[in-house]
């Protein structure tokens, strides 16, 4: 559904140098630091950047020749990026109606009141969990097969965050083919959603890895000095020097759990993998 290949976009100071993957009926998570390049990743995808080299495909097309045909079936949530503040969700919908052969106005209306967005209230006066529902609900509105969504919950409550990843979770299992690219620094939302996790840092992928394989697999070690010197570290992805002794990031924590009972083993998430893969020592 989507495929990147040696994309590279340079800004003073800054080089996006990435190729990723994201085949029809998957969920994949981008995640990564602040200034990472999850953004201009998103952009470059949309053709809202132009990269200075490497290839995009979305759709089976290059994104270069995506026609207004083809974006009829595609759904974009950007948390940078809404409709003008001065309209209501009235104007939104007679917009989708006009715009979208799908659009569906009876069950986007009735979705906009099960999360409380007002249809004659201005959208310069919602707040910013109110805009952030909005943007998601016109994404999910006119049957989309593919879902690009940056930062989609920010903004929300645990209990709106949750209801919003059970409508995505609806809409898939409604819509088998259906993929979706999600970047958030809310880390619980993919863990639960995604079937692979893309890590970037400073421009580049770090790391592609299965949601499974992290949340089984992958762990948190934690032992003295003299331990950590001794044991095989084969298994560790990155080390981080602690006052009791070292931290570290294995991506096999049963081979230590049974190999070295001595040690604390904890069982680790995104969060650890970005702790410790971007600011481990």
């Amino acid at each position: 559904m989507i495929s990147i290949e040696n994309l590279v976009k340079k800004y003073d100071g800054f080089e996006l140098n990435i190729s990723m993957e994201i085949p029809s009926g998957k969920v994949s998570g981008l995640v990564g630091k602040n200034g990472a390049g999850k953004s201009t990743t998103i952009k470059s995808i949309l053709g809202l950047v132009k990269p200075n080299s490497g290839k995009v495909v979305l759709m089976g097309k290059d994104v270069a020749d995506i026609t207004a045909r083809d974006k009829q079936k595609l759904g974009v949530a950007l948390s940078e990026s809404g409709f003008s503040g001065y309209l209501t969700v009235k104007d939104v919908t007679d917009i989708m109606k006009n715009m979208y052969e799908d659009f569906n106005a009876d069950s986007f209306r009735k979705l906009c009141r099960e999360f409380d967005l007002p249809m004659d209230k201005r959208i310069k006066d919602f707040s910013t969990g109110m805009k952030a529902k909005l943007r998601v609900l016109t994404a999910l509105s006119h049957k989309a097969r593919l879902l690009i969504m940056d930062e989609p919950t920010s903004g929300l409550d645990v209990e709106a965050r949750n209801e919003l990843l059970d409508m995505l979770r609806d809409y898939l299992v409604e819509n088998e083919d259906c993929s979706i690219l999600i970047s958030s620094h809310i880390s619980s939302d993919l863990e639960g959603l995604c079937d692979d996790i893309y890590l970037i840092h400073k421009g580049r992928i770090i790391l592609h890895e299965d949601t499974d394989k992290i949340l089984s697999n992958y762990g948190i070690l934690k032992m003295d000095g003299e331990t950590y010197e001794k044991m095989d570290r084969s298994h560790i992805l990155e080390a981080k020097k602690e006052n009791y002794g070292y931290r570290c990031l294995s991506d096999e924590k049963q081979y230590y759990v049974e190999n070295y009972p001595g040690i604390v083993v904890e069982n680790s998430g995104i969060d650890d993998l970005i702790l410790m893969l971007t600011g481990g020592k």
